[in-house]
């Protein structure tokens, strides 16, 4: 038998989502390095809501992910044949664990040679683990993790597309399909057959434990994505002129150019993907929203300015790579204090547009990338729900992974 390390150790799991498989999988790699043990190439889950068939190979470049790492984990592409019916211990680890935790889940290795990790998400703390753990997330996430050979060479001639067409260009990242606005029940600008068509999608999918939202209560909150009318308010009152050009990275856009003809009449020069590559470029990632969703992460971290609509998986990753590579321009949109101002214009409350532009910039001139510390949890948020509201290490991987900036 083949020696896979101490204990014959590995470690394998599936049911990851692919669109942010990369965190998920920069996270297990840092557990499999504490806990001793040979990681198995993730298997992505294709019983998701993108129904995506993808594995990891076609997402990311296996070889390179297996040998950058080798000095900190032995990676296997699949589970050894010996190893299939070797007594196996399914765990759901806790969320947001310490390494003391996975010290102390080793004793599974007293009775099991390989441990089915069966969720993989916010596996690991934000905070207070040993330097080497967290460098070693950074160093799996943009060291080890690089997209596969056919994606990253797209990627790269969709930014020189643009390149060419401007020089420079903002990426938008716009959340705004109909998937995202039934899960967060956002309404706001539908129509009563839209919010409808929404509620019973979100009624009957299953995994969504929230049925009963209110639409009103979520916006104002600032829980919902900006809507494409609100980005183009917001992009002019920071002072972008008409000609700008926009990469829009996003899927569908519920209820298509209509919905978008109002940012459209503010900024024309949009860009989609799907016109600025080639149909025969694009048939390879046809129906493969987790390889589109790379190509949109490959244009986003590459753009002169990143702004989503929305502080979903895609742009806190985003956000945290644009910082990693050298803090890179990020606006992040205060969804909660936007809407108040949309809705005071809406109102007629500022007549000129210098004043409501004005405000607008103040309320972002500290929200746009620059070096600084990650935020805690919440005031007065105990026990284990004070993680949920702590700011995401791959978010804003510094200090540990970002040695030269001074924090503000």
């Amino acid at each position: 038998m083949r020696n896979f390390g101490k204990l014959l150790l590995a470690m394998v799991y599936d049911h990851v989502s692919s669109l942010q498989a990369d965190i998920k999988i920069s996270d297990m790699v840092a557990v499999a390095h504490i806990m001793n043990a040979t990681l198995v190439i993730p298997q992505l889950d294709k019983r998701s809501f993108w129904q995506d068939s993808s594995t990891f190979c076609d997402i990311f470049d296996e070889l390179h992910f297996i040998t950058t790492l080798q000095g900190d984990v032995r990676i296997v592409r699949e589970l050894p044949k010996e190893l299939v019916l070797a007594p196996h211990a399914r765990k759901h680890f806790t969320s947001w664990s310490s390494m003391g935790y996975y010290k102390e889940m080793m004793q599974l290795w007293n009775d099991h040679q390989v441990i089915h990790v069966v969720k993989s998400d916010s596996r690991l703390a934000n905070n207070d683990l040993p330097l080497d753990i967290q460098r070693l997330r950074c160093r799996a996430l943009y060291h080890a993790l690089h997209f596969s050979p056919p994606i990253e060479s797209l990627g790269k001639k969709l930014v020189d597309r643009l390149r060419t067409r401007s020089g420079r260009y903002i990426a938008l990242h716009l959340r705004y399909e109909r998937d995202m606005l039934a899960f967060t029940g956002c309404t706001y600008g539908l129509t009563d057959a839209e919010s409808e068509e929404l509620r019973i999608m979100r009624e009957n999918t299953k995994h969504w434990k929230v049925k009963d939202i209110n639409s009103t209560e979520q916006r104002t909150g600032g829980f919902c994505p900006l809507t494409p009318k609100e980005v183009g308010i917001f992009l002019q009152a920071l002072g972008y002129p008409p000609s700008t050009l926009i990469y829009v990275a996003s899927g569908e856009i519920y209820g298509g150019n209509a919905r978008l003809s109002e940012l459209m009449s503010c900024f024309p020069n949009l860009v989609f993907k799907e016109k600025l590559a080639t149909e025969e470029e694009l048939k390879a990632i046809a129906k493969h929203a987790s390889q589109s969703a790379a190509l949109d992460y490959i244009v986003s971290i590459e753009s002169d300015v990143f702004v989503p609509s929305y502080s979903g998986n895609m742009a806190r990753a985003v956000e945290g790579h644009r910082r990693f590579l050298g803090h890179r321009k990020t606006i992040s949109p205060d969804r909660k204090g936007l809407v108040r101002l949309f809705d005071e214009l809406e109102n007629g409350q500022h007549r000129e547009a210098s004043s409501f532009s004005y405000l607008v910039r103040q309320m972002h001139k500290n929200r746009q990338g620059a070096p600084r510390k990650r935020k805690g949890p919440s005031p007065g948020i105990k026990g284990k729900a004070r993680f949920r509201t702590e700011e995401s290490f791959y978010e804003n991987p510094y200090p540990e992974c970002i040695c030269s900036s001074k924090a503000v």
